[in-house]
């Protein structure tokens, strides 16, 4: 039963992270600004607060979220040693996962992003599931 479980969380946090990524293409598709910018820097949080629920199914809601925070906010932190900007003008891959230049309000906006993160897993009926029942002990 426990596996099952898991399978069926690591296959919503898989499809959570598709619906993340297609949520951040809409956005910049729709909008640009601020609004694109800030949207993108909530849902690059919610991408990895999905991402970290694909590695440890099991993880609390609150886990999850505050592991994604602090990826988030280490990713933003580490731009004002200027490595990411350096890395980012080889490669567009580093350019998407590291960005290059820090700006303060992000960090707000990964708050939000964990903080909707955490909403939805908390909701989640896999995050609900009761334990294993003492009845079913074989």
């Amino acid at each position: 039963m426990r596996g099952r479980r898991a399978y069926r969380a690591r296959l919503a946090a898989a499809g959570a992270a598709v619906v993340t990524v297609a949520a951040g293409l809409g956005v910049r598709t729709v909008a640009d600004g601020a609004l694109a910018k800030y949207a993108g820097d909530a849902l690059y949080t919610v991408l990895i607060c999905a991402l970290v629920a694909l590695c440890a199914p099991r993880a609390r809601p609150l886990t999850v979220a505050g592991t994604g925070l602090v990826l988030s906010w280490a990713v933003e932190l580490s731009q004002l040693t200027g490595v990411p900007a350096e890395l980012s003008r080889h490669s567009a891959v580093a350019r998407l996962v590291l960005g290059s230049t820090f700006n303060a309000p992000d960090l707000l906006w990964y708050a939000v992003g964990a903080a909707a993160a955490w909403g939805v897993h908390t909701a989640a009926p896999a995050s609900r599931a009761p334990g294993p029942r003492a009845s079913a002990s074989r």
